[in-house]
C-alpha cells in the first residue's frame, strides 16, 4: 500500500500530517491537522484531517471521513464513511459518527453516543451516553440527548433535553 501521508513532530507529543499524493481536495504537500500517532488515521481511502484539527488517543478516522476547523477527535472515537466533523465540534469517549452523519459547531458527542445516516448535530448541542441519532435528524440549539434516546426519522430538536430510554421519531 503506498502511503498518502507522513508525519513530522510539534506541538509536544503531536505529530503533523502532511500529504504524499494527490487525492480528494487535498494536495501533495499539504499541511494537515495533528494527531498523535499514525493509528489515528487510515492510510487508505480519501480521510483527511485538515489544519488545526486534532486526533489523538486511540481515536480512527478512515474511509472518507474529513476532520476540519478546530474539531477534536479523541478516546475511543470512531468517525469513518463520508462523516464530517468541523467548527469546535468534539467527539470523545466511545462515540461513532459515520455514513454521511456530520457534527459541528460546539457540539458535544461523547460516551456511547451513535450518530450515523445522514443526521447532523451542531450548535451547543450534546449527545452522549448511550444517546443515538440517525435519519436525516437534526439536533441543535442547546439540545440534549442522553441515556438511551434515540432521535431518528425526520425529526428536528432544539434547545429540548431528551434522555433515558426516550425514542422520537
Amino acid at each position: 500500500m503506498e502511503k498518502k501521508y507522513t508525519t513530522v513532530k510539534e506541538e509536544g507529543y503531536l505529530l503533523r500530517i502532511i500529504a504524499l499524493k494527490d487525492f480528494s481536495d487535498v494536495n501533495k504537500g499539504d499541511r494537515g491537522g495533528l494527531i498523535e500517532k499514525e493509528e489515528n488515521l487510515s492510510q487508505e481511502g480519501d480521510c483527511w484531517i485538515y489544519p488545526n484539527a486534532q486526533v489523538f488517543g486511540d481515536a480512527y478516522i478512515s474511509d472518507n471521513a474529513k476532520v476540519y476547523n478546530n474539531a477534536m477527535i479523541c478516546g475511543n472515537a470512531w468517525v469513518y464513511g463520508n462523516a464530517c466533523v468541523y467548527g469546535n465540534a468534539m467527539i470523545s469517549g466511545d462515540a461513532v459518527i459515520w455514513g454521511n452523519a456530520c457534527i459541528s459547531g460546539f457540539a458535544q458527542i461523547y460516551g456511547h453516543a451513535w450518530i450515523k445516516d445522514n443526521a447532523r448535530v451542531y450548535g451547543h448541542a450534546i449527545v452522549c451516553d448511550n444517546g443515538t441519532i440517525w435519519d436525516n435528524a437534526r439536533v441543535f440549539g442547546k439540545a440534549h440527548i442522553a441515556g438511551n434516546a434515540k432521535v431518528y426519522g425526520d425529526l428536528i430538536t432544539q434547545s429540548t433535553p431528551i434522555s433515558y430510554n426516550i425514542e422520537i421519531k
